[in-house]
């Protein structure tokens, strides 16, 4: 088969296509929508090919790049900086995808956060079948400074874009993970700017939990899995975040999300949701969101449960599935613990009731006897 991209040695031109592209002072620059038409293989080989070439007519040099904007390639210049964060490196027979992130800092950093970013995106590349090579400060003429990810990746049936891909996604993990590890509002923004596919391979916990197809809101073990799932949340202390239209998969040490697996949608998919909500949950919690997005493979909902006031706590749930049968004359009081969910107990229960009840009656709480003065 025809390569789709070769290196022209007499005019030091790369083509593919019908096109030619010569080479800048910071290496060959090509468009995003270009990169879909290479194959990655081809390019490794045609580099390579090039540096052999370099190599014999006098050339120093073992590395060639290729950067990629994805604006207009006519107002490229060399003199100003990178025309975008990601890169394609050849080295030494080895085909590299690399992206810079900002460290965050105006000094210059000295301790790459090898640990820290390899933790983050471990999940994520393994899921691609990329690995993070190393991390290196990245030449930086102006503040802030700049984190360099060497990515390595399959090649194998890929083209360029598909490792374009990758490192954009890594990116933006990174970006959502500036702490250190995802928190509820940073899964937020990577889910409503239609990113979910980063979260493919990241930890289910106790703010975080998906589900792989719609619950079945024509039944009441459908609509009650809904309102205790919601209910779960919203007794915890931090709140959480229900998706539907991702899968979830037992690993030793907890349950990550293996795959997206969408599921349609249509103009009353949110007011069925909440319509199950406002029938089997008491009482409706303070800035509840559902709402329906869509990714590339499909659309997904999501529901978000802010952390809640403790004076509404528990959220009860009006109805219970016990033994596998409805009850349907049952309260249930449920909230998330870790990946799991565990009932209240019903001293916790007792105490609650009590407390509200001598509010009621005397306008104060009563008082802890272990903590009373009067205590003998």
């Amino acid at each position: 088969m025809p390569k789709t991209i070769r290196y022209d040695r007499r005019t030091q031109t790369l083509r593919f296509g019908t096109t030619e592209r010569d080479y800048h002072d910071l290496g060959y620059v090509f468009h995003r929508s270009e990169l879909s038409a290479i194959k990655a293989a081809d390019y490794r080989a045609t580099m390579m090919n090039l540096i052999d070439a370099w190599s014999s007519d006098g050339h120093p040099g073992n590395i060639v790049s290729m950067y990629v904007s994805e604006e207009d390639l006519g107002e490229f210049d060399d003199a100003n900086s990178r025309p975008g964060p990601i890169e394609f490196e050849v080295s030494d027979g080895s085909l590299a995808v690399t992206a810079e992130i900002s460290a965050g800092t105006d000094e210059d950093p000295f301790e790459p956060p090898m640990e820290m970013f390899a933790g983050i995106l471990q999940h994520y590349l393994r899921r691609h079948r990329a690995t993070l090579r190393d991390i290196s400060t990245a030449e930086s003429f102006t503040a802030p400074f700049m984190w360099k990810l060497n990515i390595d990746c399959s090649i194998r049936s890929r083209t360029l874009e598909d490792l374009y891909s990758i490192a954009s996604g890594a990116i933006t993990l990174l970006s959502a993970a500036k702490s250190g590890e995802l928190t509820r509002e940073t899964t937020l923004d990577l889910l409503r700017a239609g990113n979910a596919e980063v979260l493919v391979g990241q930890q289910e916990g106790p703010w975080l939990d998906v589900k792989s197809s719609h619950y079945d809101l024509n039944s009441p073990h459908g609509k009650i899995s809904l309102a205790q799932a919601v209910a779960r949340f919203a007794n915890a202390e931090h709140g959480g975040i229900v998706v539907v239209g991702m899968r979830g998969k037992k690993v030793p040490g907890g349950e990550v999300i293996h795959s997206l697996c969408p599921v349609p949608l249509n103009a009353g998919t949110v007011r069925r949701y909440q319509g199950a909500l406002e029938h089997h949950l008491y009482p409706p919690p303070d800035f509840l969101e559902i709402e329906t997005f869509m990714t590339p493979r499909g659309g997904m909902v999501l529901v978000h449960v802010p952390p809640q006031p403790e004076e509404l706590k528990p959220f009860l749930v009006h109805g219970s599935v016990v033994d596998g049968r409805i009850e349907g004359a049952f309260i249930s009081i449920v909230r998330r613990r870790g990946e799991g969910s565990i009932p209240i107990t019903a001293p916790a229960i007792h105490s609650t009731l009590a407390a509200g009840r001598a509010l009621l009656r005397r306008g104060q709480l009563p008082k802890d006897p272990q903590n009373s003065e009067d205590a003998p």
